[in-house]
């Protein structure tokens, strides 16, 4: 049976979340490989990685939200956000108390408007913006609006102060990093970054690189216990095959709202479907064959 899965692994700083994907590729022998949310080559934790059929279900992991420990460092900024990039201010400045530290994260609780750095993979008319500003490319990325759910202060020390993030899908943890050195009136970048959680990834049970590369395949965990974040929704029994096979299936008595849905029958996790209002039906997104009841 084709190997199908996810992998919780523990990036470490100096990679890239490619470079990741290549090792996995590497040690399985398996070319379909990806993986969610991707962490800049300097920031480490939390990479959940997905292999052979589980791959499609990545835009589903990709929506969970995501916690992070993050250090600012005051004083100083780049045109990427980070300490990786070319500095544009250095300044000297007293260092906020703890107070006015407070006030400012403050700001950022809740939905926010944010831009996105330039610096980032973030697609402009189809070409990932970091790429066109190596190009010498200028790129206007517009607003979008994140929701930061918990926004704490962990700890201060000369120069800057570390904290901890749980944010919704989307966010930019340099981006923040600057908008708060903003708030402050002090130029500000991010200089650390760990990734605690994806969902229901967690640091705590995410495997090294040397750790995956012993187990091997014993590594790669069934994909739907990590889907639990989507509504479940289960099917008639008789229509079963007619979701393997593409076919949407009628239910006018269906109470939920639109939007990605996990589908069962008789216990078996079939895959990702969705519920259509205007149809009343349950349509098929993606299928995943060979299942584990539940």
């Amino acid at each position: 049976m084709a190997l199908s899965g996810f992998i919780n692994l523990l990036k470490p700083p100096g990679m890239s979340s490619h470079d990741v994907v290549g090792f996995v590729r590497k040690v399985l022998k398996e070319k379909r490989v990806g993986h969610a949310g991707t962490l800049d080559p300097a920031a480490a934790g939390v990479l959940p990685i997905a292999v052979g059929q589980a791959a499609r279900l990545i835009e589903y992991l990709e929506i969970t939200d995501k916690a992070y420990i993050a250090e600012i460092s005051l004083g100083i900024s780049t045109d990427s956000g980070d300490d990786t990039g070319e500095i544009l201010e250095r300044q000297n400045f007293v260092m906020p108390g703890t107070s006015a530290i407070e006030t400012a994260l403050a700001k950022f609780r809740g939905p926010i408007k944010q831009i996105p750095p330039a610096h980032s993979a973030i697609k402009i008319d189809g070409k990932k913006a970091c790429d066109l500003i190596r190009q010498g490319h200028d790129v206007d990325i517009p607003a979008r609006e994140v929701i930061i759910h918990r926004l704490e202060l962990l700890s201060c020390r000369k120069g800057g102060f570390r904290i901890e993030v749980v944010c919704s899908k989307g966010t930019y943890i340099r981006s923040l990093c600057m908008d708060i050195g903003e708030a402050l009136e002090i130029p500000a970048l991010m200089s650390f970054l760990v990734r605690l959680k994806v969902g229901n990834f967690t640091l705590e049970d995410s495997l090294t690189l040397e750790e995956f590369e012993a187990q091997g395949a014993d590594a790669v965990l069934a994909p739907e216990p990590f889907l639990h974040h989507l509504p479940r929704y289960d099917l008639r029994p008789d229509r079963m095959n007619a979701f393997q096979n593409g076919l949407a299936t009628k239910d006018r008595f269906y109470k939920g709202t639109e939007g990605p849905l996990r589908v069962y029958a008789e216990g078996t996790f079939l895959g990702i479907g969705s519920y259509s209002i205007k149809d009343q039906s349950v349509k098929p997104h993606k299928v995943v064959h060979g299942a584990e009841r539940n």
